[in-house]
């Protein structure tokens, strides 16, 4: 009889022990912010035995997998944090992201769409989806979400960059130089934009002194494609 009161205490005391499944979250997310990626797939790994309706732990695990380079495997995560709740605009984003990179750029602009209708707030949002449809040459309409994000943001260089990059395949040299120096005030060490700002300089308005003048910044910041231009048209 004292032997079976012992085990039944010891199981008892296990049980009460045993981390809740908010508990678990709270070290997974800490694992998450040290970048410990894989420590904290287990520590959701945990919570998701406890709750497989967890829909959090669904999107945070995917983010974990994505973080380490496991991008085909985070996709069901996400897909099933849909599942769970399709309210949020998290792993709509964060599947979308993970579409980019696999450059499944329809499927990525689809998630962007439903992610920013859930939540027009996150510019995050707007700004991966321009690039996706940058990248898809859709030019105007990557310009319309990175102007929201500059003008939510003016000190965004990266934005302004791409915005360039829209202007410019809009075949608007112009407002492209414009957005360009803005990336070069914010960013001086972007030596793709001061090489596109030189190039443009040149072949669209004339400007050879100014055009040099940038290629050659661009080049002692690393960026060597302007190294042919300078021989070209600048020597």
């Amino acid at each position: 009889m004292k032997q079976f009161w012992i085990i039944c205490l010891l199981v008892f005391s296990s049980l009460a022990c045993a981390p809740t499944e908010e508990e678990l979250m709270k070290v997974g997310l800490e694992k998450m912010d040290a970048q410990a990626w894989a420590e904290a797939v287990t520590q959701f790994d945990q919570v998701l035995e406890k709750n497989p309706n967890q829909a959090t732990a669904l999107n945070a695990k995917g983010v974990a997998l994505f973080q380490q380079g496991k991008i085909k495997e985070a996709i069901p995560f996400f897909d099933q944090a849909i599942q769970v709740d399709s309210t949020s605009y998290k792993p709509w984003f964060n599947r979308g992201n993970a579409n980019m990179e696999l450059t499944n750029y329809k499927a990525a602009l689809a998630d962007f769409n439903l992610a920013t209708a859930l939540d027009p707030s996150q510019l995050d949002i707007l700004f991966n989806r321009g690039t996706t449809l940058l990248t898809m040459e859709a030019y105007e309409d990557a310009m319309l979400d990175f102007e929201a994000v500059v003008k939510a943001e003016p000190n965004h260089a990266e934005a302004h960059f791409r915005l360039a990059k829209a202007k410019l395949g809009m075949n608007d040299p112009i407002h492209g130089m414009e957005s360009l120096t803005n990336t070069v005030n914010l960013d001086p060490k972007n030596g793709e934009a001061y090489y596109l700002l030189g190039v443009t300089r040149m072949s669209a308005l004339g400007q050879k002194n100014e055009g040099c003048a940038d290629l050659k910044m661009a080049l002692s910041l690393g960026y060597q494609e302007a190294e042919t231009w300078i021989k070209d048209f600048c020597e």
